[in-house]
């Protein structure tokens, strides 16, 4: 289906920047803690895959990973996470349904922590734009890395 003859060039602008917007919000509340916020950037029946064998499905399943990522840093010494996302490809199979891809860094305490990859994809509802799935890929880890390896 062409994106493009479901809306027009001003409407497809403006969905790529919600879409940004939701990544955005993504890293920078899941960074400082905001769970609530980042679950409201789900669908209900969203599935979540860290590679390479993880799957949460639903939104429930879904928070486990934030919820548990606290606990599970190597270091108790864990005073900042920041996601840096860049080069996000959107492309749209209609005017309520896209897909993206985008990498990753974290900066913590000891600088680039990991790197990797999202896969998502998107789904307009009465809220905005929100994650129906999104697969993390992660390509590599400091030696000394505060996270672990999955």
């Amino acid at each position: 289906m062409n994106a493009e003859s479901d809306f027009g060039p001003l409407e497809r602008t403006v969905a790529c920047e919600q879409i940004r917007d939701l990544v955005a919000r993504y890293n920078a509340n899941g960074d400082t803690g905001r769970f609530a916020q980042v679950r409201a950037l789900f669908a209900d029946d969203a599935v979540m895959r860290i590679e390479p064998d993880q799957e949460f499905a639903g939104i429930e399943a879904i928070m486990t990973i934030f919820t548990g990522a606290t606990s599970d840093t190597a270091s108790s010494n864990l005073t900042h996470v920041r996601h840096f996302t860049s080069t996000h490809q959107i492309d749209f199979d209609d005017a309520s349904h896209a897909t993206g891809r985008l990498y990753f860094a974290v900066l913590t305490d000891v600088g680039l922590d990991h790197w990797g990859r999202y896969v998502d994809r998107y789904v307009r509802s009465a809220n905005g734009w929100l994650f129906a799935h999104r697969s993390v890929s992660v390509d590599g880890w400091a030696q000394n890395s505060l996270f672990p390896r999955l």
